[in-house]
């Protein structure tokens, strides 16, 4: 038997790490791994149009899946437009492993064609990044890339130039152990005896929910019911925590709704459970705080806190239930209950006015009736931008759909590559990208990329040939818009040169019908809606500098933004309300 070279030992141990795909463009350097994976069963290569949606991809799929994923780019100019991707997958906590390329070992140094020092460059958005310098170095570094991308939850980085993975392996491949699953972290019995006693000795508790509660939704809501605290979330944390849920508060943040800011300034003890909330403006300064982290680097950095907790939050919450004393007082939690379905009531009609004659169309009516029309377990990729609001306020959580956007990150680009890497981990489900035009251009080319695979993602495009977020930050400053206006082709008829379904909508009467032939296509669709770049969100907090903002450039009209479903999930949470 022939002896493997290099690049067939990496690729085998990615193969037993449950990688089934690499991501990528291909290269000359990159050339020796892309043909082992040519002649490996276990594995696919996915050729995208440009390597940051590799790696965005990769993330998506490793967000989905949590398991690890793949993407690689060529020497140079190619791994280098990883970097994006990575840098959203490493703050989203996604396991990738992201191979990247490199000139010939001998020339690495003397400025030769295409050279960049991957292993340095990528070491601020991975917990490892290393230079593979010898073949006998190969299965260890990558086996150590493998764990702290799966152990860390983030990037690991291995840097390979191309002539040495064309060398032969000095042994035949072995069967290296590796770690692909995470455990899980239980707090210390002094950390939770400090946080009984502070739970006991407080009678308004509010919980503030991010994604570190995924999978903890039972024993949230368990928690809450036992010591009567309204339950609010960041965004990251609504797919996980908002559905079901008779505490529920709404969200806080620039994109924020309902009474999750009061019910975080108004109690005596905020509890935050899983969240690195980065809008430290929007948090207290002047009650007790907790913060429940599985990163003990996160803990305090955002606020100064009362008890740092260093564990799961599933776990933490199941040590602390049966310990807490049951609270009978449910005055805070219904006023505020009470607070939060009077506030969804002032926006609620933001868009239902006249919405059948509105023209250019609003953008939340696209959101709710997509919410209406989707189904119960699709998963929504979401654009940064005005996207992030209409996902945030419209797209109700049922515990199977997921919501996955460049939430931590913040880049633009992000939902068409997402949805690639989606869609990969599963043909039959239904993925939507939400995606605005600045956005959805910026990466266009890889469109192609459902076309070649024949990748059924439906691409919702909110089309206001505009740059709508960056213009309302404009607007905040008392600036006026400026370079936020994009010239848009029709995109649906791109869409159809591409060899997908392509619809244009420019009349709410025509919406639900273009989405739900959208949906029943089998293959790439998108739909093309012209919605009004007039409507802007603000958030539920804004201070006088922000007011005056607004004064200065009152030649725009700024929208509530609406909330769709979530007052009726309010309305109902209010039953559990006493009359008097």
């Amino acid at each position: 038997m022939a002896r493997q070279n290099v690049a067939e030992q990496f690729v085998d141990i990615l193969v037993r790490a449950g990688v089934q795909r690499l991501y990528g463009v291909v290269g000359d350097s990159l050339n020796p791994v892309v043909d082992a994976i040519r002649r490996h069963s276990g594995i696919d290569w996915i050729q995208v149009r440009h390597e940051e949606t590799a790696a965005f991809a990769a993330g998506a799929e490793a967000q989905l899946t949590g398991k690890l994923a793949a993407c690689a780019g060529s020497c140079g100019p190619g791994n280098l437009h990883l970097i994006n991707g990575l840098y959203d997958a490493h703050r989203s906590m996604a396991p990738v492993l992201a191979l990247a390329s490199h000139i010939p070992s001998g020339e690495i140094g003397l400025s030769y064609f295409q050279e960049t020092h991957p292993d340095q460059l990528f070491r601020e958005c991975s917990h490892y990044s290393e230079l593979i310098s010898n073949p006998r170095q190969m299965p260890r570094v990558l086996q150590t890339a493998i764990q702290h991308a799966v152990g860390q939850g983030g990037v690991g980085v291995v840097a390979l130039p191309g002539d040495i993975a064309s060398q032969q392996a000095p042994e035949q491949s072995v069967e290296t152990a590796l770690v692909t699953t995470r455990p899980t972290v239980r707090p210390g019995d002094t950390e939770i005896d400090a946080l009984v006693r502070l739970i006991d000795s407080a009678d308004r508790v509010t919980l503030f929910c991010g994604s570190g509660t995924a999978g903890a939704h039972a024993e949230v809501m368990q928690f809450a019911e036992r010591i009567k605290a309204p339950v609010g979330h960041a965004l990251r944390g609504k797919e996980w925590i908002q559905y079901d849920n008779p505490f529920d508060v709404g969200m806080s943040g620039l994109l924020g709704y309902g009474a999750a800011y009061e019910a975080t300034h108004e109690c005596e003890l905020l509890i935050l459970l899983g969240t690195d909330f980065p809008y430290n403006a929007f948090l207290p300064d002047d009650v007790k705080i907790v913060q429940v982290d599985v990163r003990p680097e996160r803990l305090g950095r955002r606020s100064t806190l009362d008890l740092a907790v260093w564990g799961d939050v599933r776990e933490t919450l199941r040590c602390l239930i049966p310990r807490v004393r049951a609270k009978t007082d449910r005055r805070f939690l219904d006023r505020m209950l009470k607070k939060h379905a009077d506030a969804l009531e002032t926006v609620v009609k933001a868009y239902t006015r006249k919405v059948e004659k509105h023209v250019p169309i609003h953008p939340e009516y696209v959101a709710s009736v997509l919410d209406e029309l989707a189904d119960d377990d699709a998963v929504f990729t979401v654009d940064t931008g005005m996207c992030n609001v209409w996902a945030a306020r419209y797209l109700s959580p049922n515990g199977r759909r997921r919501i996955i956007g460049s939430f931590t990150h913040g880049s633009m680009a992000n939902a068409l590559p997402q949805a690639i890497g989606a869609q990969f981990t599963d043909r039959r489900r239904q993925v939507v990208s939400m995606s605005g035009d600045g956005g959805f251009s910026m990466l266009m080319g890889d469109f192609l990329t459902l076309v070649q695979y024949d990748l059924p993602v439906k691409v919702v495009l909110f089309n206001n040939s505009s740059l709508g977020m960056v213009e309302l930050e404009m607007l905040v400053s008392g600036l006026p818009s400026y370079g936020t206006t994009n010239v848009n082709p029709d995109f649906a008829a791109v869409a159809r040169a591409c060899g997908a379904f392509g619809v244009r909508v420019e009349k709410p009467k025509h919406l639900a019908g273009a989405l739900k032939d959208a949906f029943k296509h089998r293959g790439p669709a998108l739909v093309d809606v012209v919605t009004d770049p007039n409507a802007l969100s603000i958030p539920p907090k804004i201070s006088a500098e922000m007011v005056s903002g607004f004064a200065l450039s009152a030649s725009k009209i700024v929208l509530d933004g609406g909330v769709g479903r979530m007052l009726q999930m309010a309305r109902s949470n209010l039953r559990h309300v006493p009359r008097p």
